[in-house]
C-alpha cells in the first residue's frame, strides 16, 4: 500500500505482509483459512499467548525488522510481547497541538478522509458503506450526513495508543460484536470489513467541533480494544485507550460544516494515497475559522 507523508513524499511499498494477505484474501483456499482466523476465539487465544512471558522472544526481531525506536518509550524492557506492543511513549515524544481551533489526529496512522453523502454513504476503495451499517443506529447515522468519515489505519509497527481530539463530554462506550479481519486495504477488496469487524464507539460533545463520533475497530489477532473511560469529562490530548496486538483502525465521524479537512489529506485520498499522520498533529481546522 502506498502512502505519503505531509511533505508529499511517497513512503509506502509492497512488503511481505501485503503479499501474504493478498495470497490469503485473493484465493479460494486462503479465504477458507481467513474464515477460521477471524473468529473471536482465535484472537482471544492469540492474545493469551502474546500475554505470556514466553512471547518475549518475539520482541527483539520485531524491533529490528521495523526499526522501532525504544528510546521514545517510558521503559524499554517488557514482560511479554503484548506489554511491548502496548508500550507507552514519553510525554515529549508526541507534541499535542493545543490550538483549540485545530482538529488533531488521535493516533499515529495512515489516514484517508471520505465525504459522507446525504444518504449517509461513503465509499472506500469501491466498497460502499453506510453510517447506519457502521453504527447499527439509523437515528445517530443521520446526524453525520454530509460530514466526513476519517479512517486512521494503524499497522503493527505503529504506536497503538490514542488520545481525545478535543475537550468535551464523552458518552458511554457502545460495543458491536463481530469478527476480526485484517484492516489492511487488501481485505477491503474482498470483505466489507468495517461492517463485519468488532468495534466500539462513543460520542464526544465539544464546543468547537460539534459532536464527534469516535470508533475503535478491532482487527486480525486484536482481541482487545482497551478504552479507559465510560462517561467522563475529557481533555484534548488525554489518552483515551489502546489496542492489544495487531493492526487496527480508528474512525472519526464529524458533522456537516464543523471541520475543514487539510487540503493535502483530501487530495491524497482522491488519488488513492493514505497520508502519514502522528498523534496530536493538526489535520484540519474548525469550519468557521
Amino acid at each position: 500500500m502506498k502512502y505519503r507523508d505531509r511533505d508529499g513524499k511517497i513512503k509506502g511499498k509492497n512488503d511481505f505482509q501485503d503479499k501474504l494477505l493478498k495470497g490469503l484474501y485473493g484465493s479460494t483456499i486462503g479465504r477458507v483459512l481467513v474464515k477460521c482466523l477471524t473468529v473471536p476465539l482465535v484472537s482471544e487465544v492469540g492474545g493469551k499467548i502474546l500475554d505470556s512471558s514466553l512471547s518475549r522472544v518475539l520482541i527483539a526481531p520485531f524491533v529490528k525488522l521495523n526499526h522501532i525506536d525504544l528510546s521514545l518509550c517510558e521503559k524499554n524492557k517488557f514482560e511479554s510481547y503484548n506489554e511491548f506492543f502496548k508500550r507507552k511513549f514519553k510525554a515529549e515524544a508526541r507534541k499535542i497541538n493545543m490550538d483549540e481551533n485545530t482538529f488533531i489526529s488521535p493516533c499515529d496512522a495512515k489516514l484517508t478522509v471520505y465525504p459522507i453523502s446525504n444518504q449517509s454513504r461513503f465509499c472506500i476503495k469501491h466498497t460502499s458503506y453506510t453510517v447506519e451499517e457502521l453504527l447499527k443506529n439509523a437515528t445517530l447515522a443521520k446526524k453525520y450526513e454530509e460530514g466526513y468519515a476519517w479512517i486512521f489505519r494503524l499497522s503493527v509497527e505503529d504506536y497503538h495508543r490514542y488520545c481525545y481530539v478535543a475537550e468535551g463530554k464523552k458518552s458511554k462506550n457502545i460495543r458491536i460484536n463481530g469478527v476480526f479481519h485484517t484492516v489492511n486495504p487488501v481485505a477491503n477488496d474482498v470483505y466489507p470489513i468495517y461492517k463485519e469487524n468488532t468495534r466500539e464507539y462513543s460520542l464526544l460533545k465539544t464546543k468547537k467541533f460539534g459532536t464527534i463520533l469516535m470508533m475503535e475497530v478491532g482487527a486480525l489477532l486484536v482481541g482487545k480494544i482497551e478504552n479507559h473511560h465510560e462517561e467522563a469529562q475529557v481533555k484534548r490530548g488525554e489518552e483515551k485507550g489502546n489496542f492489544a496486538f495487531g493492526g487496527s483502525t480508528i474512525i472519526l465521524l464529524t458533522q456537516k460544516d464543523k471541520v475543514q479537512v487539510d487540503e493535502d489529506i483530501l487530495k491524497n485520498t482522491e488519488c488513492a494515497y493514505e497520508t502519514l499522520v502522528k498523534m496530536g498533529e493538526g489535520i484540519g481546522v474548525r469550519k468557521d475559522v
